[in-house]
């Protein structure tokens, strides 16, 4: 029986993984919070009340505190994936504009970035967008525009420090890898990408349990050089040699109990340089449109 429910995962349909999963994406952007300065945070809570799902992410998050706002929004870009008001522009056609909105494609080009040995991408667009979106940004000339970057953003410089969204083209970025996870009861076979999304821990994680988990990877990990959205790749990138388990179980590799310790720490320890560098961004950007806006008062 073992061997026919092993043969039937290997020839199911495997579904490309978001990058870190809800948790990972709350826990980043929570940690940027702290990062800055009173003055950000009433611009990022401005911004993203001029969202068209400004209140669904209030409903989410049961709160309309700025801080819970803004981890309920970068985890926008992944829920878009599965809401009917957004198309695949690969393969779809456009659907009906969103008030508040500039477009309504999913771009899931943006989430990742392949490269090839030398350093040359092969596909994916995540190191171009976060540039792009920056300097959208820090334009600050389109309410509706700013409100739209603002999720991404916070979402692709999470994603960014997930070393398989860095990853290589073959096996996209590790869903085409299965594993064996005995540390997952409910589900002890996956794909590597699905792994490595869901270390963070349970993707309904909020509140207070949200707030207890960001003190202590606070105090577990040092804050890391700012650097830019090369470096971070670059990081991401050298560190696949360390995400793929080399431990065989009956079919597909299995998770053993050191790698996934190893895993863990590298994840919280990626969490929390991406949560710093997206909340130095944010800081670099809101602190510079300070003297325009006073400009204009």
């Amino acid at each position: 029986m073992r061997q026919i429910l092993l043969a039937l995962f290997f020839f199911s349909f495997h579904a490309p993984a978001s990058a870190w999963n809800a948790a990972g994406h709350r826990l980043v952007a929570v940690i940027a919070w702290q990062q800055l300065s009173l003055p950000a945070q009433t611009s990022i809570t401005q911004i993203l009340a001029g969202h068209p799902d400004y209140q669904r992410w209030a409903d989410k998050s049961r709160s309309s505190k700025g801080v819970d706002i803004f981890a309920e929004a970068a985890t926008w870009p992944d829920d878009i994936r599965h809401d009917p008001r957004f198309y695949d522009e690969r393969r779809e056609s456009p659907t009906p504009a969103v008030p508040g909105l500039p477009e309504t494609a999913r771009h899931k080009r943006w989430h990742y970035v392949d490269l090839d040995a030398n350093g040359k991408t092969e596909a994916g667009e995540l190191d171009q967008q976060i540039e792009r979106l920056s300097k959208q940004l820090l334009a600050g000339t389109n309410k509706a525009e700013m409100s739209y970057a603002l999720p991404w953003l916070a979402h692709l410089v999470a994603d960014i420090h997930q070393p398989l969204h860095v990853g290589r083209h073959g096996d996209e970025g590790g869903n085409r890898v299965d594993i064996e996870n005995p540390f997952n009861k409910r589900k002890p076979f996956g794909n590597l990408h699905s792994y490595w999304d869901d270390l963070p821990g349970p993707p309904w994680l909020r509140g207070k349990r949200l707030e207890q988990n960001v003190t202590r990877l606070l105090d577990s990990h040092a804050a890391p050089m700012q650097g830019d959205v090369m470096l971070w790749r670059n990081e991401s990138h050298r560190l696949l040699a360390e995400v793929y388990p080399d431990s065989q179980g009956s079919l597909p590799p299995t998770i053993g109990e050191a790698f996934h310790r190893r895993s863990r720490d590298l994840a919280e320890r990626r969490i929390v340089e991406a949560g710093y560098r997206l909340g130095g961004l944010l800081e670099a950007i809101f602190k510079a449109q300070v003297p325009r806006e006073t400009a204009r008062h």
